[in-house]
């Protein structure tokens, strides 16, 4: 089938643009002498994964256990989970995904190290717990070396916990700033006594800046697989490095200028991001995606020299791919204008 003819909206991944950027970020790594462990949110497919893993990524990384489960499902051994797990009923899915594969997860707070310590409780198969810390990107973390020293020590404290190292989503284009971060926790900890074994660093953007970080042992990229709007607007490669896009068709043109496609906000999203409008017409690349509604974008025409007519099928490229995946049970993988394979989303809306 040529993708042309799927009906739309439709998730369409170009599987050689796709590959050709998990195996230039997976050559960097192993120039510079760096583990990658890919962040799955942004495909949650089995499949990228396993070639990720094949590629010679050292696991995976999941932001939900939900996820993690479903990849532990499809054969994925090694994953770690960069967030506090809080709740009796998620500890006790997690104690299960813990008898099946090597698992590590994280925390930055007294309350879900004690959570940890009162549901594993066996020595001799320990859960490795990281410190994330806020190296400056304000979200989650511990705010100081002695903060993170005090909670190592209580991690090494609990007989059914391993402290296993440091980690962080840090700001971006501030690699300097994190490295300072982490070494000066590091020697923290060190001269208390306590090994740092590992510490990962994270993110697409500065990818390829990744080794400045020169205390991490391990990157986790994630949107780099596909890339986005959001991510050239960073730096990362241009529009020819996207790999999906949402196959979209015209099915109003109310005047001269404008254009109504049935992909809103339910397709396409609604993140913004520095270049203008809420997607990038491959076909039309003077055209803005002005707005949405949850059916409906309108598209400004008035800077194109030919314009699409009612029945015409067009790609959009989105601002955030990341949650478009999340947002279609299916898609296409595709080799120049042939589709290859219709793949269920397997991890689409595993949020708890």
């Amino acid at each position: 089938m040529n993708f042309s003819d799927l009906d739309t909206p439709a998730v369409i991944i170009d599987r050689r643009i796709a590959d050709a950027n998990l195996r230039r970020a997976q050559d960097y790594a192993d120039t510079h002498g760096l583990v990658l462990r890919p962040h799955i949110k942004t495909h949650k497919l089995p499949l990228f994964s396993k070639r990720q893993i094949d590629l010679g990524a050292v696991g995976i990384t999941c932001q939900k256990l939900g996820e993690a489960e479903a990849m532990a499902d499809a054969g994925i051994a090694d994953i770690f989970i960069p967030y506090n797990i809080v709740g009796a009923d998620k500890l006790d899915r997690l104690h299960a995904l813990h008898k099946r594969i090597t698992l590590s997860v994280s925390a930055d707070n007294r309350p879900t190290v004690q959570g940890y310590a009162a549901r594993f409780t066996d020595a001799s198969h320990p859960l490795p717990v990281l410190i994330e810390c806020d190296t400056g990107a304000g979200r989650c973390g511990v705010q100081s070396p002695q903060e993170a020293l005090e909670l190592a020590r209580l991690i090494d404290a609990a007989p059914g916990l391993r402290f296993e190292g440091l980690m962080t989503y840090p700001p971006r284009g501030a690699a300097a700033k994190v490295d300072q971060w982490f070494k000066s926790a590091k020697k923290t900890l060190n001269e208390a006594g306590l090994e740092v074994a590992r510490i990962s660093n994270g993110g697409s953007p500065d990818l390829y800046a990744a080794a400045e970080v020169t205390s991490a042992t391990e990157h986790r990229p994630g949107t780099y697989i596909y890339s986005d709007r959001m991510q050239v607007s960073l730096g990362l490669g241009t529009l020819e490095d996207c790999a999906l896009s949402v196959l979209t068709t015209v099915v109003s043109r109310p005047t001269p200028d404008r254009a109504v496609l049935d992909a809103g906000s339910k397709a396409l999203a609604a993140d913004r991001c520095d270049a203008p409008g809420h997607g990038h017409i491959v076909e039309y690349p003077q055209a803005v995606v002005k707005g949405l509604s949850e059916e409906h974008a309108v598209v400004d025409l008035s800077g194109c020299a030919t314009k699409p007519a009612v029945g015409d099928k067009v790609r959009v490229i989105p601002n955030h791919v990341c949650v478009v995946s999340n947002l279609f049970d299916a898609v296409h993988l595709i080799d120049g204008q042939e589709v290859i394979a219709r793949v269920p989303v397997a991890a689409r809306g595993r949020v708890t």
